[in-house]
């Protein structure tokens, strides 16, 4: 790394970013959405294992067929996002081992270990979906992740036959800062959260 981030840079990515909403009717384009995944791909992960899978919904047939799960809180915003990302995780993530670490016979050490699989899993699967989230805000998005949802309904409909499970929903657009923007939340401070040995 050359330099630190400017101040505009760690605005946008943490300090004045917000959860949103609502959203401005702007459409957002498949080639931001592969941007998106372009870049989130490249955070770090255990093994280089990349769990996380995603499915943008951005149709209204793929609204149609997401919407039946959204708790009742979230349906609304989420039909008015221009793109929602169903943030999923794959269990079976070791079968790509070979090709995404050659170096290592690392298949071997997840295959039949399924407390292994499902800590690796979760982790990193985890990890990723806050590197997409930070992946669209560095390309001037706003994000809405969210729980809140039918996790069982949603992997019948969108993974039926696979192992992959979904994890959170991230609504992504241009953020609309005069609806249901709520007064930013308090953090905890360095040192009721941290400590440095």
């Amino acid at each position: 790394m050359t330099s630190p981030l400017n101040d505009a840079s760690l605005d946008q990515l943490f300090l004045t970013a917000r959860t949103y909403n609502a959203w401005l009717p702007k459409d957002v384009t498949d080639e931001q959405i592969r941007r998106i995944y372009d870049l989130a791909k490249f955070g770090p992960t255990a093994a280089n294992s990349s769990p996380m899978r995603v499915v943008f919904v951005k149709s209204q047939d793929g609204k149609k067929r997401l919407e039946p799960y959204l708790s009742e809180g979230n349906r609304e915003k989420t039909m008015q996002a221009p793109v929602t990302a169903i943030v999923a995780t794959d269990f079976a993530f070791y079968e790509h081992l070979p090709k995404l670490f050659p170096h290592a016979d690392a298949r071997s050490w997840f295959a039949g270990n399924n407390a292994l699989i499902e800590s690796t899993a979760n982790r990193n699967g985890s990890l990723q979906g806050a590197y997409l989230i930070m992946a669209a805000r560095s390309l001037g998005l706003d994000c809405g992740p969210m729980s809140g949802f039918d996790q069982a309904g949603v992997d019948a409909e969108f993974f039926a036959g696979t192992q992959i499970k979904s994890n959170f929903l991230v609504n992504i657009g241009y953020g609309d800062a005069g609806t249901n923007l709520f007064a930013r939340s308090p953090r905890l401070s360095f040192d009721e959260a941290a400590q440095i040995l």
